[in-house]
């Protein structure tokens, strides 16, 4: 794979700076071809205008802190549209619709996991987290315990989140390319490649959250306007479309009850707690507290992100119904074996062409790769921080790396990252996006929130809890991801899955928890004793907003 990707690179290269060309091309109708003109114009219109705006950024990105947070000037409304842009991301947009297409009941335990998991972070999270914290989540569990074993866990499971996370993303983006360009699939991925790495290095925090803000913006208008267009062909009846939507599937009634992802009870709790509580423990959703000047503003990101992607995931499900019902009964957008054209998380971009025609098409198709985009900027500029930050500055330097040091380590770890995101993007073709980001989220339940969750509320953690609980979370829910049937099976091609079941949060997420707590509890040496009555001191300041200036020279 590697030296196909090398051969691969002066072709893409190409392809990428002729772009402008490419939308001249005709109209075609094989995934050889450019499907749609107007699509390629919206496209490169919107790379424009992005490329534009980290021109921008980056003229006002001269120092670390508003390389990571953007300076804390975001306000709460617009950080609430930035965080929602992370969270409706390929798997939300893409990947839930394809689920209601091919399994109905299915794609709507997705829509509801997502976004049950944000009144966690508004009750228990969000003001605490702001208070604390300076650049990344790492700054708050290692606030009163040791640094560098934490900083060290911390950063090492952000990297592993974002490594899953950022495979849907590359997936839906590589498809997307390639049915507009009629490019091949690796072309496709190294395109997205290097565009992600072009907004990270030179534009930061400031330039990822206008992309955000602007993406959701375009995806919210987009998503309403293909449901509201979807509901009028059924004259707004929504029992007519499920009617329909019934009728022309081949699983008929069957769509209309919990399927095989959710008729286990053990996967389907497992899937569950991976969902609500891995969006507590995602890091590029933790790190855009940083980026507003107060708790209150903290809480106004909550409210108003919950807001939009609540209402964005009810669209989700119309378009998904809606696409059963105009386009799989269209054999234009079917292949001969009656697949969707372009692959499986294609369902909502032809219903775009099925409910209005080319022009919606190469919008939704723009907006979707702005969707993906966005979301891969902010969860590389996450993983860059943990390496640079964390890692670098805090484990390998000791708190004496200057700025200028650590931004450099932060855009070259981007670079890396880059390209690692391009080869997990091709190995993982195939899956469906918004089912891998499920396995995103159950590390993060298991890594992330059983450490940063008690080390904010109970006073008895310690490191040695902390560190060995957090090691055991992120290494069982990892190898029970890697040996599950979706990667096990799916992507290495063994005959059998060796884990019986799709998300391993069940199994992980308790034992992080319980290894936290029986560590802390037997942990009687003096650092333990110091580290606990430091508590007091955290949640005072935690409370009362002046944690930040602590957290700073901590």
């Amino acid at each position: 794979m590697t030296a196909r990707l090398l051969r691969a690179l002066p072709a893409a290269a190409c392809a990428l700076l002729a772009v402008p060309a490419l939308a001249a091309e005709a109209v075609g109708q094989t995934e050889k071809q450019a499907t749609n003109t107007t699509a390629i114009i919206m496209f490169v219109g919107f790379v424009a205008l992005t490329l534009g705006i980290t021109y921008w950024a980056a003229q006002r990105t001269r120092s670390a802190a508003m390389f990571y947070t953007a300076g804390g000037n975001i306000t709460g409304f617009q950080n609430g549209l930035a965080i929602a842009g992370d969270y409706m991301s390929a798997a939300s947009f893409l990947g839930i619709s394809a689920l209601v297409y091919t399994s109905g009941y299915d794609g709507l335990i997705y829509s509801i996991g997502f976004l049950v998991g944000w009144p966690i972070i508004m009750a228990l999270m969000a003001e605490r987290l702001r208070n604390l914290g300076r650049f990344t989540f790492a700054d708050v569990v290692s606030y009163r315990l040791a640094q560098t074993p934490l900083r060290t866990l911390a950063a090492t499971g952000t990297i592993v989140v974002v490594a899953f996370y950022l495979i849907a993303q590359m997936v839906g983006a590589g498809q997307l390319i390639k049915l507009l360009f009629g490019i091949d699939y690796i072309y496709a991925e190294i395109i997205v490649g290097v565009l992600m790495i072009l907004y990270v290095t030179f534009g930061g925090m400031l330039a990822t959250t206008w992309v955000q803000i602007i993406k959701a913006c375009l995806l919210l208008g987009g998503a309403t306007l293909m449901a509201l267009l979807v509901l009028a062909a059924f004259g707004f009846d929504l029992t007519a479309l499920s009617a329909k939507a019934v009728e022309v599937h081949p699983k008929h009634a069957a769509i209309m009850v919990p399927g095989p992802m959710v008729a286990n009870p053990v996967s389907a709790i497992s899937l569950g707690l991976a969902l609500m509580f891995g969006t507590a423990g995602l890091p590029h959703i933790l790190m855009r507290f940083f980026t507003v000047a107060d708790q209150k503003e903290a809480r106004k990101s909550v409210f108003w992100a919950t807001t939009f992607i609540g209402y964005f995931y009810i669209l989700t499900f119309i378009i998904g119904f809606g696409a059963i019902t105009l386009v799989l009964t269209n054999h234009d957008y079917l292949d001969a074996a009656g697949a969707l054209r372009g692959g499986g998380n294609m369902a909502a971009v032809w219903l775009a062409d099925a409910v209005g025609g080319h022009l919606l098409l190469g919008f939704i198709s723009a907006v979707a790769f702005a969707t993906i985009l966005a979301v891969v900027s902010g969860l590389t500029l996450s993983g860059a921080s943990a390496i640079s930050h964390d890692l670098y500055a805090s484990v390998f330097r000791h708190g004496r790396a200057n700025e200028r040091e650590e931004m450099r380590v932060s855009k070259a770890a981007t670079l890396v990252l880059g390209i690692v995101a391009i080869v997990l993007g091709i190995a993982f073709e195939k899956i469906n996006v918004a089912f891998m980001v499920g396995l995103a989220f159950a590390i993060a339940a298991s890594s992330n929130f059983p450490v940063l969750i008690l080390s904010m509320y109970w006073r008895g953690l310690t490191t040695r809890g902390a560190v060995i609980g957090g090691w055991l979370g992120l290494i069982v829910a990892t190898v029970l991801t890697v040996l599950s049937k979706s990667i096990w099976v799916m992507v290495l091609h063994n005959t059998a899955a060796i884990f019986p079941y799709d998300s391993p949060a069940i199994f992980s997420m308790p034992l992080a928890f319980l290894g936290c707590w029986l560590f802390s509890v037997l942990d009687t040496s003096p650092r333990a004793t110091e580290e606990q009555s430091r508590f007091e001191a955290q949640y005072i300041r935690s409370m009362t907003g002046i944690g930040a200036e602590a957290a700073a020279r901590h």
